[in-house]
């Protein structure tokens, strides 16, 4: 027992040290707590799911409806771009579960870089879909009074599927630019040591986030880019 005690005082990263949750006073253990927290980040993930799966029927049933306005609005979309920021984001997703990892195993620097890197991916996913709003603000395409188009389909209906765009599109970036203050946040507390292998709850709930968010542009991208661009 003497040696495993001199061991451990020598050893910093021992997994003795610093292991022990920071429990909150209104929960009764640790794992209460864990427990406590993942499946209030899995409610907030469901209660989304449902508010994005209405704005999906609405798409889904006005596609229906009208399938050749909606391909021709949709072909005035860059794949290129859509494209880009889909690999984007499933690269931001390693560099999260990356994070997860690290700060599980007491890898302080790899858990700062992961996030760093998830936080820049992140940024540049906005600046691509920002500069693609341009594009769009510069053609007339966003729909209101400066709407114009002379493409083929129902102009009216062609409006409704830009409607659609701009508000999943934009609920989903201000979605990621919720997604990366938390993790600076995370990126901050890191650099503290706030975590190690006994508390890092706080980096698992924003990693599920996280890959909810991209989860939701992998529906997306499909539905807005690709599906009918045959018409």
């Amino acid at each position: 027992m003497r040696k495993e005690l001199e061991l451990t005082a020598i050893d910093p990263t021992s997994s003795h040290r610093g292991a022990e949750p920071k429990v909150r006073y209104y929960f009764c253990d640790a794992e209460q707590q864990s427990q406590a927290v993942q499946q209030g980040m899995w409610i907030f993930i469901v209660q989304e799911i449902m508010f994005f799966g209405g704005l999906f029927m609405a798409y889904i049933l006005y596609r229906t409806l009208y399938p050749h306005s909606f391909a021709a609005g949709s072909y005035h979309l860059d794949v290129r771009l859509g494209t880009a920021n889909t690999a984007v984001l499933l690269v931001s997703s390693f560099t999260m579960a990356t994070a997860v990892r690290c700060t599980q195993v007491r890898q302080r620097a790899g858990t700062v870089i992961s996030l760093l890197l998830t936080a820049l991916l992140g940024v540049v996913f906005l600046g691509i879909k920002g500069h693609e709003y341009a594009v769009k603000f510069h053609e007339h395409l966003v729909p209101g009074p400066d709407f114009v188009w002379h493409g083929a389909g129902n102009p009216h209906h062609v409006e409704m599927f830009f409607n659609l765009y701009f508000a999943m599109t934009g609920l989903h970036a201000l979605h990621m630019v919720i997604g990366v203050g938390l993790v600076l946040v995370l990126v901050v507390r890191a650099m503290r040591g706030t975590f190690n292998e006994g508390y890092n709850d706080p980096v698992g709930v924003v990693g599920l986030y996280w890959h909810f968010v991209d989860l939701i542009w992998i529906f997306l991208f499909p539905l807005l880019y690709l599906v009918g661009r045959h018409h």
